[in-house]
């Protein structure tokens, strides 16, 4: 098989193709353990040096540091198990404590407690996520104690389901408590370790996703002060434009440009975090679905928490959002009637400009008729007087006639041929400038 196939043309990502599947593979995941999340905005430059610190953990620990950085890496150390992900805007980091018992208390040993002193705080990034996952196996006694529950959140108001047919129990509260941490809690009921693996996966998902998702929602409210001022200033604009209002088009243009500035610095700014909490706020949908909760008396589920807090911040942000694109496009619009209006006051300008130069052409053009009338009497005065010498000169030569008689003939015989001469060229000029 692989011989007939390295005669074909294979594409050159193909490989890639069939792994990318299987690139982040699902936890599994033993009862009891104690997991921590931390999920880091990271830059390139920030990537590397984290990549560096990675290999630094392996040699802390004595192991063989890893020589290229992939996309998801797992490790274990003993009872020590780490993942390392790189997504495209951020890192995150999972530590697994294999090495709890089934009597260790809740939150008071988590999945970094067996880190190198001194390793974490090292680590570059902006930490947007960071919870402590602690799984305990549900007995048959009162597992669902509230009151000791409430005691390990340390009193927050718990959110709380039964996920996968009430296969386990899912407590958190979404806040931070008092190490800087989130918490949720796991009591396994009757879920093996691939199906806990899941589940937890999934858990890390909906909270990383939900704090990514939210990233903008500061930004939104920012942004909306300023949205207010430029809505208000553009409809004052735009009622003055309904209102056939005498304005001064050159600041209302300057007031429209420096308007549609502020409003594409604006979504240069928010465009891909905007998009990006669409795309967080799908992928946390999409999780809530696949835990297939049921409800636990007294509480909301995540599925209902989430919907209820996250999907109006998300709106929010999806209404500002919106609202650029509408601002901008009324931008657009007022700057396209103002430009008309402007076109057509040019218009009316050069209508006028023209309607003077028509005037001036035709008192030229009167002009010209009688200065041509006066240079046809010049040119003919010359003319007679040259004929004159000329008759002078033939008639002191011996010529016998009458100098008085020719010459008085001459006289109209000149100036009609001057005139004629004039016409001419007068129309030649203006059959050229027909022509052009």
């Amino acid at each position: 098989m692989n011989r007939l196939l390295d005669q074909l043309d294979l594409h050159p990502l193909r490989a890639e193709l069939y792994n990318e599947l299987h690139s982040r593979p699902f936890h599994v995941l033993p009862c009891p353990a104690q997991v921590t999340h931390i999920a880091l905005l990271t830059t390139p430059e920030q990537r590397a040096a984290q990549f560096r610190h990675w290999q630094d953990l392996h040699i802390m620990l004595g192991e063989p540091e890893p020589l290229e950085d992939v996309s998801c890496y797992e490790a274990t150390f003993g009872s020590l198990r780490i993942r390392r992900e790189m997504h495209m805007e951020f890192a995150s980091y999972t530590f697994i404590n294999l090495g709890a018992g089934n009597d260790h208390q809740p939150f008071q040993g988590t999945g970094i407690s067996s880190l190198p002193k001194g390793w974490l705080e090292k680590l570059t990034g902006t930490v947007v996520a960071a919870f402590h996952i602690d799984m305990q196996q549900a007995t048959n006694g009162p597992e669902t104690d509230l009151a000791q529950i409430r005691h390990w959140f340390e009193g927050e108001r718990l959110v709380g389901s039964s996920p996968w047919e009430g296969k386990a129990r899912v407590w958190g509260t979404f806040k931070l408590h008092s190490d800087g941490f989130g918490r949720f809690m796991v009591l396994n009921r009757d879920m093996s370790d691939s199906q806990l693996g899941r589940l937890t996966q999934r858990l890390m998902e909906i909270e990383t996703y939900r704090l990514m998702s939210l990233l903008a929602l500061p930004l939104a409210r920012e942004m909306t002060p300023d949205l207010n001022d430029m809505d208000q200033q553009l409809a004052v604009i735009t009622q003055s434009l309904a209102d056939h209002q005498d304005i001064n088009e050159r600041e209302v243009l300057a007031d429209l440009t420096n308007i549609a500035a502020r409003i594409e610095a604006f979504r240069a700014h928010s465009t891909f975090r905007f998009s990006a909490t669409r795309a967080y706020h799908q992928l946390v949908l999409t999780r809530l679905d696949e835990l297939r909760e049921d409800e636990l008396s007294g509480h909301l589920t995540i599925t209902e928490f989430m919907t209820r807090r996250l999907t109006p911040a998300v709106e929010t942000c999806e209404s500002v959002k919106d609202r650029l694109e509408d601002l901008s496009r009324r931008v657009d619009r007022a700057s396209d009637m103002m430009r008309t209006r402007v076109e057509l006051a040019i218009q009316s300008q050069n209508q006028q400009l023209l309607s003077s130069m028509d005037r001036r052409s035709k008192i030229q053009l009167m002009m010209q008729h009688t200065v041509e009338g006066l240079s046809v009497v010049a040119i003919s005065y010359y003319l007679v007087g040259l004929l004159k010498l000329a008759l002078d000169s033939a008639h002191d030569a011996g010529f016998d006639f009458n100098k008085s008689l020719v010459l008085g003939l001459a006289i109209p015989v000149v100036m009609g041929l001057v005139f004629f001469g004039v016409r001419l060229v007068h129309r030649r000029f203006i059959k050229l400038a027909r022509q052009q």
